[in-house]
């Protein structure tokens, strides 16, 4: 037979945590949001002028840590000394309907910024088209200049959470969220 003494020290631990489990914070029925790092499978560039439209597309079937190379294409020409209207799109097409990441990014303006990355030598400039509360750029809305036929890198890059207003990438920190890379020709 226990000891009172036994029986008493164990009703007191099984009310602690009673008391301690009926005083977490749920009481208040106040959702719990875990903002769990996106999948992103697609990024996908959409430039439009009056000289036409270029797409620019990463597609990474199992997400950009899974072990299938991401499949990049261009479709339609980038012309010379033209002014494009961009949008940047970002899918997790794991998903079934394909979820739109870029509607998140847009709510969550002030912890995201796109980056825009033209290697030397490659004549295109961009200007940031939409920004966010406090006026500092957002990004999946620009604009993008070319000047005389170039060829080379022109890479893009989300962060979450980059330091903010910022002079670009290199001083942004935050996390990357995803990066693609295109080889562009501007003829």
């Amino acid at each position: 037979m226990k000891s009172i003494k036994s029986i008493q020290t164990y009703i007191i631990a099984l009310a602690t945590g009673i008391i301690a489990f009926s005083c977490s914070s749920d009481d208040d029925n106040t959702p719990i949001v875990i903002n769990d790092e996106e999948v992103i499978t697609t990024v996908r560039v959409q430039l439009t002028s009056t000289a036409g439209s270029v797409t620019l597309q990463s597609l990474d079937s199992d997400g950009e840590d899974g072990p299938n190379v991401p499949v990049i294409t261009i479709t339609g020409d980038v012309m010379a000394n033209t002014t494009y209207a961009g949008t940047v799109t970002f899918l997790n097409e794991t998903e079934t309907p394909a979820e739109d990441i870029t509607e998140e990014v847009e709510e969550e303006d002030d912890e995201h910024q796109v980056f825009f990355t033209p290697a030397a030598g490659l004549n295109i400039t961009t200007e940031y088209g939409n920004f966010d509360d406090d006026g500092n750029p957002l990004g999946t809305v620009f604009t993008l200049t070319t000047g005389d036929a170039s060829n080379g890198n022109f890479t893009v890059t989300l962060r979450h959470e980059p330091t903010k207003p910022n002079s670009g990438l290199a001083d942004a920190g935050g996390e990357t969220d995803v990066e693609v890379t295109f080889d562009v020709t501007v003829q």
